[in-house]
């Protein structure tokens, strides 16, 4: 699909979060620098209740979101540098029964992270971005059904 702007991206965004499941459901986001990562996450975050700032957590690794039915833990891997450092920061700790896990430049995790529910790449266009939505589980099957 196409988005013209940044308001077609916060509201992709915001429709996935009104499809996400309220168990763990994890979302992998691919697409260079500058390509809408964050800008999707923040019309996510927005959507589920958030209401301060989303930054790139590009220098801490993670931030997390306490919203009133979930947690949402935004990665942003770019400056990762061995995989294993997930290790380090309890990435197992965060993958828990209910939480929302958003994780901007999944390529640096390698095999320490868990199976997404869907991929999302971004890509720029003369016009805007392009945008894929990949289903990867049953879960995530659902969500990309409800987006068509």
């Amino acid at each position: 699909m196409h988005l013209a702007d940044e308001a077609a991206t916060l509201d992709l965004g915001a429709r996935i979060a009104r499809f996400c499941p309220q168990q763990q459901f994890t979302i992998h986001l691919e697409g260079e620098l500058g390509a809408g990562k964050t800008t999707l996450c923040r019309g996510l975050l927005r959507e589920l209740g958030h209401h301060g700032k989303v930054k790139s957590p590009t220098y801490t690794l993670v931030e997390q979101y306490n919203l009133t039915d979930r947690s949402v833990f935004h990665f942003d891997l770019y400056r990762l540098v061995d995989p294993e450092e997930l290790d380090y920061i309890g990435l197992d700790d965060y993958m828990n029964s209910d939480s929302l896990c958003l994780i901007e430049w999944p390529q640096q995790g390698g095999n320490y992270l868990p199976k997404p529910d869907i991929i999302i790449k971004l890509q720029y266009d003369e016009k805007g971005r392009q945008i894929s939505v990949v289903a990867c589980s049953d879960a995530g099957k659902i969500l990309c059904a409800k987006l068509d």
